[in-house]
Order: structure tokens, then sequence, then C-alpha cells
């Protein structure tokens, strides 16, 4: 398994749950890859405001200086600066919030990176039924994911808990909506945090869901670095080794009680997994 930590260049979530941010973009990108470097992690999960700015920022070059790879692209801005969802009760906004995301698929695609859907999937409610907003869930992952397929990515959908969506909260339920619906261009964004608000058992959850996981937030039950919490690493690292996950361990956490404190507690727990669940030999 592979180690990368978060890097936020929206000003509108600087109280996210972020490892590094900065006064700008441009700082923001600067100081993660670096400390990223310093500290050994793999890679940079990198949250921009739109596909413009990723383009824009020399993502490349910073990558290379520091030798980092990029993990995957969050496209969670569409809906904080712009309320975009795929599941908008409005047909234009969907066609919005679905370019939005061709579009950071286009250029994380350049990097080897997946986009991850997130908050833009949106929810039920007003005049949007469960069963509508499924519908809408359906068709845009359809669509995105045969988008990604043909940049040679997966796309990553991320179930959430029951304070910021009312459409598919647990892992489990996401897999088998996207089994069931015939979507096999997309896997699981399984986030820790999430999965200790609504599975009895996250370990037993991830094995479950075999190789639908497609990346993992590694974030403990109070959603800091993980060894912050509650949350019992060794049963998780047991249940991705056994269903053979070799993606990225990425911190998507609170910079509690800083950035540096918080990165650097993540990857000592990511190095502590091989003592208390060692790799198979077999």
């Amino acid at each position: 398994m592979n180690s990368a930590v978060t890097v936020c260049l929206v000003n509108e979530a600087r109280q996210g749950p972020f490892v590094f941010h900065g006064n700008s973009p441009a700082e923001a990108l600067h100081v993660g890859c670096r400390r990223a470097a310093e500290l050994g992690f793999d890679a940079v999960e990198v949250f921009p405001t739109g596909a413009e700015q990723l383009a824009d920022c020399d993502l490349a070059g910073r990558l290379a200086d520091h030798g980092l790879r990029l993990a995957a692209v969050g496209s969670g801005a569409g809906w904080v600066r712009h309320k975009l969802s795929l599941t908008h009760g409005d047909a234009r906004i969907r066609t919005e919030a679905r370019d939005f995301i061709e579009l950071l698929i286009n250029i994380a695609a350049d990097h080897g990176a997946p986009v991850i859907i997130g908050s833009m999937q949106g929810r039920h409610e007003g005049d949007v039924s469960r069963a509508d907003a499924v519908e809408h869930l359906a068709a845009s992952l359809h669509h995105l994911g045969r988008h990604a397929a043909g940049r040679g990515q997966t796309l990553l959908y991320e179930p959430l808990n029951r304070y910021e969506t009312n459409l598919f909260t647990q892992v489990g339920e996401a897999a088998s909506f996207l089994r069931g619906r015939g979507i096999h261009t997309v896997k699981l964004l399984c986030d820790l945090f999430h999965m200790n608000i609504e599975e009895a058992d996250p370990a037993a959850a991830l094995v479950a869901c075999g190789d639908l996981v497609g990346h993992v937030h590694w974030a403990d039950s109070n959603r800091r670095a993980m060894g912050s919490g509650h949350t019992a690493a060794a049963p998780i690292a047991v249940a991705l080794r056994h269903i053979g996950y070799a993606g990225y361990l990425s911190a998507e956490v609170f910079p509690f009680p800083d950035a540096d404190t918080a990165a650097r507690m993540t990857i000592d727990s990511i190095r502590a997994l091989d003592t208390i669940a060692p790799r198979s030999t077999s």
C-alpha cells in the first residue's frame, strides 16, 4: 500500500479536513509537496477549484521536483463553490456538474490519477425523490466512468456519512448499487471517518467490497490523523491485505494540532502497518 497526504487549493475549504493549505493555491501546493516529500509520502491528493487551476498550477513540475505521484483529485469544489451536484432537480445543473467533473478527469488522467466524486453526488430532497436521485446518480456514474476509462482511469465514488448525504452511506450498499447497475468503470473510495459512523464493522465491510475498493481515506474516528481517535488500525490493515489492496492510504484529515504533526502522525501510522499487519509472504 502507498501513502498520500491531502493538499487543498480551495480558499472556501480552508476549514476542511485537508492537511496542507496555504495563503494562496501556489503556496499550498509548494508547501504541501515539499513537506510530503520530506516526510516520505509517496504521493499527494489534490483538491483544486477546477480543471483550469489544476492545469495552470504547474502540478507536473511540483511533483517531479519532489519525486511524488498524484494519488487522486477531488471534485468537491464543484459543490463548495458552485453548488453543482449530479442529482440536482434541474437537468441543466446536472449537466454542468458532469462537465465540471469531465474536465477534471481529463487533467487528472494526464497525471495517471483518478477523480473523486464525494460531495458532488448530492442528495434527494424537495421535488427530487430518492428513486429519481438514484437514477440521476447512476446515469452520471455510467457516463463519467466511461469517460474516465477512455482516459485509462477508474472513477472513484465515495459513500458519505448520513450528515452529508442521504443516498448511499455504507460501502456495502454502494457496492451493491454499482454492481446492480452494471457500473464497471467506477470503484469505491472508502473513507474510514465516514465508515466509523456508518459501519458496524469497517474491516468486514472492506472485505465484503473486495476489488471494488479503489482508494482509502486514512482517517481516525474524529477525522484527525490516525492514532488521534478510537479507530483500530490493525483490523483495517488486515482486511486490506486480505483483499489484495495495493492503492493509497491517503490522509484526508484536519491539520490538528498543525499540518506537520498531522502529516507526521499519518506517515508513522502507515509505516507501522508492516509491524501490526505484516504483508503476506505466501
